[in-house]
């Protein structure tokens, strides 16, 4: 019998119970009525909320994502700190939460965004794009946030995949140091005080990053030119 509650108190137990389930589940299949059961609704309640046993389970991981990436707070003066440190978070949430993490990474589909996970590419690319500000990026934000997001989901599956004991604990850091070495530069070991100057690619990714942001004295069909000109020298390189 289904418990006497409020419609917002049942839409949160579903929420809750399912999330439950599909943490005890490990990624295996969980049952319209187990949920329900566990809820103490009625199918037609879940239905009436969600539309479809789906349409709870992409709730359920847009809200559990939701936290994850709204978590991360404003950025701070350093963008390549605050880089590292979301690479960090990342990592941290997909080894405590890895069953709910699997999941969330298994909705792909061939040619087809993930609409879960596109909130923290957009938030990578907000960050890499102060990157760009600061004239600290050697690749168009897009593509600098595209391969950082690729490194850090892959790293977080191969930690998760590995036995806790036997987890490499430098992994994740080396990594991450290699694929900010390939798409920034400026004041570090590797470059010195960056002595020689920017690079091409990094003056065309910073004068395109700060180009829509004021007054430039140019008519837009000239805007748009001069942005694809600096976009192919940013991906020249150089």
């Amino acid at each position: 019998m289904e418990q006497p509650s409020t419609s917002a108190n049942a839409r949160d137990r579903l929420l809750l119970a399912t999330a439950e389930l599909l943490t005890e589940a490990g990624g295996g299949p969980v049952s319209t009525r187990a949920i329900c059961d566990r809820a103490g609704v009625k199918a037609p309640t879940l239905y009436h909320h969600f539309g479809s046993k789906q349409g709870l389970v992409d709730a359920v991981l847009d809200y559990g994502f939701a936290q994850y990436v709204g978590g991360g707070g404003p950025g701070s003066a350093d963008p390549i700190a605050d880089l590292r440190t979301g690479w960090d978070r990342h990592v941290a949430f997909g080894l405590a939460h890895p069953s709910f993490y699997v999941l969330l990474h298994g909705q792909v589909k061939p040619g087809v965004p993930c609409g879960v996970t596109g909130p923290e590419l957009v938030r990578l690319t907000e960050l890499c794009e102060a990157a760009a500000r600061a004239g600290l990026l050697r690749r168009p934000p897009r593509d600098a946030a595209e391969r950082l997001f690729a490194a850090n989901v892959g790293v977080t599956l191969s930690l998760i995949a590995q036995p806790e004991r036997s987890r490499d604990p430098n992994l994740s850091a080396d990594l991450r140091e290699t694929v900010l070495a390939a798409i920034t530069t400026g004041p570090g070991p590797a470059e010195g005080a960056n002595a020689a100057g920017p690079s091409r690619a990094t003056a065309a990714v910073a004068l395109r990053a700060v180009l829509g942001e004021a007054p430039s004295g140019l008519s837009p069909g000239e805007t748009a030119l001069l942005g694809e000109l600096l976009d192919r020298l940013a991906r020249a390189g150089g």
